[in-house]
């Protein structure tokens, strides 16, 4: 019989092979992204000394407060406008997107949009 690898590590292992690609700079960061069966988090990250800039996730209580479920498209593309704006903030206007493996639609990209929309360059 042939064993079929589960989606984690199938995930896991292509994020591992894109983070080889990709690197947040401190001109410009990386903004990743992770979701779970019931949450979505996102981070811009400098890579050259490993700190986090900002973030954002559906636990938090006010980005929970405007949702009526976290897990769903709008959902994540609250949460990119979310993130954009801290970003833009702090003074970030380019990053470069990290998908962490995941494939590039429904709510991956849904908060990619929403991110663009809001100012981000990617």
């Amino acid at each position: 019989m042939v064993s079929k690898k589960s989606r984690t590590l199938v995930r896991e292992k292509k994020h591992r092979r894109i983070r080889h690609h990709l690197v947040g700079t401190t001109e410009r960061p990386r903004l990743s992204v992770f979701r779970s069966n019931s949450h979505m988090y996102a981070q811009v990250i400098d890579d050259t000394v490993g700190n986090t800039l900002v973030s954002a996730s559906t636990l938090e209580k006010d980005i929970k407060a405007e949702l009526e479920k976290t897990n769903n498209v709008d959902a994540a593309s609250y949460l990119g406008t979310v993130i954009a704006k801290r970003a833009i903030e702090k003074g970030i206007n380019t990053v470069v997107f990290d998908r962490a493996g995941f494939i590039y639609e429904g709510k991956i990209k849904a908060l990619a949009d929403a991110a663009r929309e809001a100012g981000l360059e990617f």
